[in-house]
């Protein structure tokens, strides 16, 4: 058998929550009085959490460090210092402005933070990336319009698409239906959370209402043969998350989890890390666990990687280089991938 070495092989991250992030390193960075022992409590979620919302209150521990630019950019360079240990060519990192406003800062502040420390980061790593502004399901109408107003304002830098994530069980539509047909009007990239923490009709719900290009997990769509046909036909990629679906127990092992059943189908997928710092997970890993229990070979992790810099936010020119050199690296491997 041909040795594969998973770590060098070139990688594409869309789904990938800043806050849900931080390493112990930046951690004490920003807050020397947090321990180990209280990262791994606070920062770390179990193995297997009760469900999403269990999983969500670790969320909340990064953010709450993540209120000033200083800490924001500190968060950001340390991120992308993961990604480069994984090799991650292409990441796509989301946030909500809303969660760091608790020492003074305005949304656009916290937004321009991220986006400054991005671009900087681009430059010292050579990591291509985007950031996507979420709105959260327990937010108001108004917190849901000024995310995506910050979206359009911030068009031609580093920000580039709008989200709504948070607990899709708990929390209606409602008050976020105005911000997605805004979105929608200004062409602007939209991506959603669906297919969670509920089932197929929660992704049937926000194609319905936010015309989303991509679903956030989405693996709930396997439950409905004709939701299946739907995405395939509208080329509506799913960002999946496989390890975090798991800790959050919508299935009991790796091995039921549908991401095979998924990619099988002719869906558009690719596998992402959803937080590299919560679960703790790096896409590394997540390749090893998909040879190891579906026999996920190198032509299956090109596929998904071209499909993933398909569906990115991104300009038409940038996803050709991209695809240049995600295949340029494979080739380099020597996997005798032939493409």
């Amino acid at each position: 058998m041909q040795h594969i070495n998973w770590q060098q092989l070139p990688k594409i991250d869309l789904h990938l929550h800043l806050d849900c992030s931080l390493s112990y390193q930046v951690v004490q960075q920003i807050d020397p009085t947090i321990t180990q022992a209280m990262y791994n409590t606070q920062f770390v979620a179990p193995k297997k959490c009760v469900n999403l919302k269990d999983f969500l209150d670790r969320a909340v521990s990064g953010s709450n460090l993540m209120q000033t630019t200083q800490a924001i950019a500190l968060v950001v360079h340390d991120l992308f210092t993961q990604l480069q240990h994984d090799n991650t060519m292409y990441a796509e990192i989301r946030f909500a402005p809303h969660l760091h406003l608790q020492k003074g800062l305005t949304p656009f502040e916290v937004v321009q933070a991220a986006e400054i420390a991005t671009a900087q980061a681009v430059k010292n790593t050579g990591i291509e990336a985007r950031l996507i502004l979420c709105t959260l399901r327990h937010f108001t109408a108004a917190q849901s319009m000024q995310t995506v107003q910050l979206v359009e304002q911030f068009a031609g830098t580093y920000v580039a698409g709008f989200d709504i994530a948070g607990d899709e069980a708990g929390c209606p539509i409602d008050n976020h239906v105005a911000a997605f047909k805004y979105a929608q009007q200004k062409n602007l990239y939209i991506t959603a959370h669906a297919g969670e923490a509920k089932g197929a009709e929660s992704v049937w719900e926000v194609l319905q209402h936010f015309g989303p290009s991509r679903i956030g997990h989405g693996v709930r769509s396997i439950e409905d043969g004709k939701l299946i046909d739907y995405l395939k036909q509208h080329k509506i990629h799913l960002e999946l998350c496989p390890h975090c679906n798991v800790s959050i127990d919508i299935y009991n092992t790796y091995q039921q989890h549908p991401i095979d059943k998924l990619y099988k189908s002719g869906v558009s997928i690719n596998v992402n890390t959803d937080n590299r710092g919560v679960t703790p997970i790096t896409i590394t890993q997540e390749y090893q666990s998909l040879h190891q229990h579906f026999g996920w070979g190198i032509a299956d992790f090109y596929k998904c990687s071209v499909n993933a810099i398909n569906a990115a936010f991104i300009p038409a020119t940038l996803k050709t280089s991209l695809i240049e050199k995600l295949t340029q690296g494979y080739n380099l491997q020597n996997l005798g991938l032939i493409i």
